[in-house]
Formats: structure tokens, C-alpha cells, sequence
């Protein structure tokens, strides 16, 4: 009796951790991905907008918005998003900064989408007369970077020019209320101060200087080993909707289902859209490879990106150290694995 007993307790713990098991795996299948995305005008707007990824990946998804890539780092940092889309210079700042996180997809080479605007009425015609001006941009962010690049540029430092630190709404609204001289910033908010402003500068200019800036997808390392083909997956559905905006772009209309998308997703008019998205770059999978980005090790532009950048912010006082090989925070495989499984097959 004894011994039938025993079995019995064991084949009832064994049940029992078996269901756990079980549950524990179900629960690891069910669970969401969180993903971060911002404002610009880019094409996986669209994936957004139709659940393009979700079908892709069988992968319930929560979106969370950003207004800077400062706080996208900031989740991604506390684990509140597995994945998001940051610029460069944040990106540069959090990995100098010990955040375990991987660079897997360049979303679009900035260029001219954004711009240091001054406002009609604020008397700066050069860059000289920035001296006392008050100039806004959220800090972290591309446009800060680029905003203390070019003080540089012109001989100027944070005691001629007073920056404020604000979120594009808020950049919007100081400006419209007159409380700021300029800002540098992108869409939608960069087109409506064009409206009552002009551009001093843009990132292109600055970019051509020695310093680019792009907007990158990251992933925290461990989401990445966990979930491989999630991301492969991922990537091949914005390749496939970059692709369909670049086969159309010479012809791109307001009530396009892109521009819509976007208009409906980051603010903005869907003609403003057709407008600000042709000041960006959007890479295809060739160039992602290559050594113009992802490709390449510590002499790709993304990882030598990564380190002028943070090079930079380091003289500025910005971030205490600057790694040496930027190179182990940019990881291709994705893209790559996504080609050799020709994920990017006509659907």
C-alpha cells in the first residue's frame, strides 16, 4: 500500500510539473511583442496601419509611440518594449551607455528631413546671428546632436545659444505663441514651422560635414537570441513595403494607402506627407549589406556612425565613455537570414 502510494505522489507531482511546463510554454507562445515606433515619415507606417507584421509572424503586437528617441531608449533600457525605432545619435548614447541592444535595420537615411528652422520675425539670416537665440530640441535626439555639431561649426557654444529641451508638441506650440526663435526638428512638426519660418540648415548639410545621422530599428540582444525569426520576419515586411513605396515614389500622391497611412499614424496632411517623405532615404537590402550601412564590421557607416557620434557627445560631456567597436552593436543576421530564406518573395 506504501509503495502504491508513493507511485502515486510521484506520478501526480510529475503531472503536475508537466502542466506547468506546459503552461509555461503556452505562455512563452501567447506572449505579446512590444514595439516602439515615432513619428517620421517612413513606409512601415503602412505595415502598421494593416497588421502586415502580425500576419507575417503570427505575433500579437503592442504599439507604443514615441515622441524622441531618448525615451525609446529609455524603454527599451527597462524592458517595457522589446523593440523600437530610435536615431542615431540616442542609439549611440544608450549603447555607450551599457544598454544591451542591437542595431538590425537602417529605417532611412535622414537627409534633408531634418532641418533647423528659424522663425520669420527672429532677425537670424546666418548662423552668427544664432548668438542669444532661444533654440528648441528634444535632447538625445538626432536633431541635438546635430544641433551641437553645428555650434561647432559656426564658433558658437551653450553659452551663446540658449537650447531648450522640448518635445516636437511642445515645439509646436512654443512656437506658435512666439516663445522660441527656432528649433531643429522633423515632420510633422518641421513642416508647419516652415510655414512661418525659414531653413538655416539641414541634416544633409551637416551629414556631408562628417557627422551622418540615420533612424534605426533596435532590438534588446536577449529579445534577438530568443526570437530570431520574428525579426527576420519583421524585417522582410518593411523591406517589401520600402520597396513598394520606392516602385511608386515618382508618382506618389496624397491618397496613396502609404500616405495615408502615415497621415493617420504620425500627424500631418497626406499632401504634406508626399511632400516630407521625399526628403529621406530608404535604403533596399543591397545597400543594407553593403558597407554604405550594416555590413562590414567596424569600417560599415553604421558602426564608424555610431562611434563618431558618440565621439562627439563624449566631448560635449553628453556620455562619461565611448566603446571601442561599435561594430558588436550592429548585427546584420536578420536581414541576412531573411534573404536566405527568400522571405522576400512576392506574397
Amino acid at each position: 500500500m506504501k509503495l502504491i502510494l508513493q507511485s502515486i505522489r510521484k506520478i501526480g507531482l510529475a503531472t503536475a510539473l508537466s502542466g506547468i511546463s506546459l503552461m509555461a510554454t503556452s505562455a512563452a507562445q501567447a506572449n505579446d511583442v512590444t514595439i516602439g515606433y515615432q513619428g517620421m515619415f517612413n513606409p512601415w507606417k503602412y505595415a502598421i496601419a494593416e497588421k502586415k507584421i502580425e500576419a507575417a509572424t503570427g505575433k500579437e503586437i503592442k504599439w507604443r509611440r514615441f515622441d524622441s528617441g531618448a525615451k525609446a531608449m529609455t524603454a527599451v533600457a527597462s524592458g517595457a518594449v522589446d523593440l523600437t525605432v530610435a536615431g542615431s545619435s540616442p542609439i549611440a548614447a544608450a549603447v555607450s551607455r551599457g544598454v544591451d541592444i542591437e542595431l538590425i535595420w537602417i529605417m532611412e537615411n535622414i537627409a534633408d528631413a531634418e532641418a533647423l528652422v528659424v522663425r520669420d520675425g527672429s532677425n537670424i539670416k546666418k548662423p552668427s546671428d544664432l548668438k542669444g537665440k532661444r533654440i528648441a530640441v528634444p535632447f538625445v535626439s538626432t536633431t541635438h546632436f546635430h544641433t551641437l555639431f553645428a555650434m561647432e561649426q559656426f564658433n558658437l557654444t551653450e553659452k551663446d545659444v540658449k537650447l531648450l529641451n522640448m518635445q516636437p508638441s511642445a515645439i509646436n506650440a512654443a512656437w506658435k505663441r512666439g516663445d522660441i526663435d527656432g528649433a531643429f526638428i522633423w515632420d510633422p512638426v518641421l513642416g508647419n514651422l516652415k510655414n512661418t519660418g525659414s531653413v538655416l540648415i539641414t541634416s544633409k548639410t551637416l551629414s556631408q560635414w562628417g557627422k551622418p545621422t540615420f533612424d534605426g530599428l533596435v532590438a534588446s540582444k536577449e529579445f534577438g537570441k530568443e526570437n530570431p525569426e520574428f525579426l527576420s520576419k519583421m524585417i522582410a515586411v518593411i523591406a517589401k513595403t520600402d520597396e513598394e513605396y520606392r516602385s511608386r515614389s515618382a508618382d506618389f500622391s496624397p491618397d496613396d494607402p502609404i500616405a495615408l497611412a502615415i497621415s493617420k499614424l504620425s500627424g500631418g496632411s497626406a499632401e504634406g506627407v508626399t511632400k516630407a517623405i521625399k526628403l529621406y532615404q530608404f535604403p533596399d537590402t543591397d545597400e543594407q549589406l553593403s558597407c554604405k550601412w550594416l555590413g562590414c564590421g567596424k569600417n560599415g557607416s553604421a558602426a564608424k556612425a555610431l562611434l563618431s557620434t558618440s565621439e562627439f557627445l563624449k566631448s560635449q560631456g553628453k556620455i562619461s565613455q565611448v566603446m571601442p567597436d561599435y561594430s558588436i552593436f550592429v548585427n546584420p543576421y536578420y536581414l541576412e537570414n531573411a534573404r536566405n530564406k527568400l522571405l522576400f518573395a512576392a506574397e
